[in-house]
């Protein structure tokens, strides 16, 4: 019996585990009923009676710390022709005009299926829509966040809703038609209805904010957020320096780049996490990693949008830890995110060995959980919360490494569909590849974004 007395309630049997860095053979982890590690065993040859198997490496679950669930219905069309960002945002827009609650809890529900099938365990879903398409607000004024939490519950996987603050069009200038619905007006009605929200009774919800850029919400609004954050002890999320044209306009509305302005009024420090940091100076830089403020790099959809290749080994460098998010969901693949953090360094520099294996799954469990507020998941060791998943070893991608390599194999060659199973909470959401609550996840996403395209 464990030394806290409680019960054991499932034993998952590992043929290989990373722990704490290094791959070992034989590791049986003891789970309690309420979905924490309660021992962790080494050396344990065989499965032991009435243990559940996990062929292959099992990893902390990853941590997906930035999306946008919604843009999963762009897949497939914004990627025909060219264009920028910005053509690719009025593309965004149109969709996000279409979604009512009903349909938005239909197309997150096999969004989140779908990054449970990934071996996504936690999501930050940035959340911006808010109202009605007119700007009205619902009945529940907090009808669409409420679609996401019951979406994740439905799809098994924790949720970290980052409630977003979105105010205005540019620096100076009001919401256009269809950013109406992101709008609650002024920072202090975005924190009355907000403060509104509610997270589940299991555990498996928590509640953040955000700033959705410096160009969406007014100077003299941001301190508002970060106080709401700061009351509450929660995260604080900030799109930051996506685009060049956002760093200029801000320098022609205050005079300074847009990390200067949200240090200016409280907005960084170890609780915020700065999502893409892609056009960034040497003295943002130093801000950030001064401050120990996180950087979020989405490198699938930065190149996907031809945004361009944040420095993350700088920011890394100057002190600020890292996470890893799929934002546009592009593909939603965290170990793609992970070694094309490294990958696009390489190009950038064309150099290699910016960051190790276990570097890189640091940052796609343990430093992505505490970018989401959960600090107690992302290492498999007692007392933690049982999140965890399992890549084959035995596939086309990652058959033939010593055990000794299987943490390079994973990084650097396994993709999303080498994930055989996915525990949250020490629950099976995965099992042998299949998910155990939405058996058809390509079914239930073909049918909620044709909803939503209709």
């Amino acid at each position: 019996m464990p030394a806290d007395n409680q019960p054991v309630t499932t034993t998952y049997w590992a043929e290989y585990a990373w722990l704490d860095g290094t791959v070992e053979p034989g590791v049986a982890l003891d789970v309690s009923a309420d979905g924490r590690i309660l021992a962790v065993g080494t050396g344990v040859t065989a499965p032991p009676p009435g243990a559940e198997p996990l062929r292959g490496l099992t990893i902390p679950g990853l941590a997906n710390a930035h999306s946008h669930a919604f843009h999963r219905a762009l897949r497939g069309t914004v990627q025909v022709g060219s264009g920028t960002f910005w053509t690719w945002r009025e593309t965004m827009y149109q969709v996000a005009s279409r979604l009512t609650p009903e349909s938005y809890f239909a197309l997150a529900r096999a969004v989140y299926a779908e990054m449970a099938l990934a071996g996504i365990t936690c999501v930050g879903e940035f959340h911006y829509l808010h109202h009605d398409r007119d700007g009205r607000p619902y009945g529940d004024p907090n009808a669409m966040g409420g679609a996401l939490i019951a979406a994740a519950a439905e799809a098994g996987i924790r949720l970290t809703l980052l409630d977003t603050c979105y105010l205005s069009s540019g620096f100076g200038r009001e919401p256009e038609r269809h950013q109406l619905r992101f709008s609650d007006g002024t920072a202090e009605a975005w924190a009355e209805r907000a403060g509104r929200l509610r997270a589940d009774e299991d555990g498996t919800v928590r509640l953040g904010a955000a700033v959705h850029s410096v160009r969406a919400v007014p100077a003299r609004e941001l301190g508002t957020v970060a106080q709401w954050a700061e009351e509450r002890q929660a995260p604080l999320h900030v799109h930051l320096s996506e685009q060049p044209a956002e760093n200029e306009a801000c320098r022609e509305a205050h005079g300074c780049t847009p990390t200067e302005l949200l240090a200016e009024h409280g907005v960084t420090g170890p609780r915020t996490t700065a999502v893409h940091a892609t056009h960034l100076t040497d003295g943002d830089i130093a801000l950030l990693g001064g401050s120990s403020t996180g950087v979020c790099m989405c490198p699938t959809t930065e190149r996907d949008l031809a945004d361009g290749i944040g420095p993350a080994a700088a920011v890394r460098r100057a002190g600020s830890p890292l996470s890893l998010g799929s934002d546009s969901h592009a593909v939603i693949d965290l170990l793609e995110e992970a070694r094309a953090m490294e990958l696009d360094e390489r190009l950038r520099t064309r150099s290699r060995g910016h960051w190790t294996a276990a570097q890189l799954l640091r940052a796609a469990t343990e430093d992505g959980h505490r970018a989401l507020g959960w600090p107690q998941t992302g290492r498999l060791e007692a007392g933690m919360l049982a999140d965890f998943t399992t890549v084959a070893l035995d596939s086309v991608r990652t058959a033939g490494p010593a055990a000794r390599m299987a943490t390079e194999a994973v990084l650097f060659a396994a993709t999303a569909a080498d994930v055989r199973h996915t525990v949250v909470n020490g629950t099976h959401v995965v099992r042998d590849g299949v998910h155990t609550t939405v058996p058809d996840v390509p079914g239930a996403l073909a049918d909620a974004i044709a909803a939503v395209h209709m």
